[in-house]
């Protein structure tokens, strides 16, 4: 069954984790690029129209540093996400890895969830990729960067699932109150 939710099971059982298509690269650089092209309009309009008077020198390299540190973020930060972002899916859990510079892992237990969601922002739609917002009670979860068909499936094997575990979960209250 855990085919059915897009992890692929090794040989001894155990899940293996998902990687993302070269699709979800390209809409980290594009994201990145349009959020660095802010940023560095923000930083040239402070240092040319409000912050930096032309005699301090000093204010000019910060915001050259800043502007270089930007650019620097954009072209390598995307790579570094994109390589580590790993996803797997089974009967019981969802387990995501992601991160840049901190690596975060979140797993999530399937009988845990409250709502499922799927979400595409511009960049999502040029790319043809989605996100799976996982809701629980402690918060959300999001599985992002997904192929749009995948994305789709994974919510739906995931309402499937989770239909099953609360029949279960009611045909053992039904047992439990024909007991007392």
């Amino acid at each position: 069954m855990g085919k059915e939710y897009g992890s692929k099971e090794s040989r001894t059982g155990a899940a293996t984790y998902e990687k993302l298509s070269k699709r979800a690269l390209y809409c980290m650089y594009l994201a990145g690029a349009a959020g660095g092209a802010v940023i560095l309009a923000i930083i040239g309009a402070v240092n040319v129209f409000w912050l930096f008077p032309e005699e301090i020198t000093v204010g000019k390299w910060i915001s050259l540093g800043l502007a270089a540190a930007t650019l620097l973020e954009v072209l390598v930060s995307p790579y570094f996400r994109y390589h580590r972002y790993r996803y797997s899916i089974n009967e019981e859990c969802i387990d995501i890895i992601e991160g840049y510079l901190f690596v975060k892992r979140s797993i999530v237990p399937i009988e845990r969830i409250h709502k499922l969601q799927n979400a595409k922002g511009p960049f999502d739609q040029i790319f043809k990729v989605a996100k799976v917002i996982v809701t629980t009670g402690g918060g959300d979860v999001t599985l992002s960067f997904v192929e749009e068909e995948k994305a789709e499936q994974i919510a739906d094997s995931l309402r499937r699932r989770i239909n099953e575990i609360v029949k279960e979960q009611r045909a053992e209250e039904r047992a439990e109150d024909g007991r007392e």
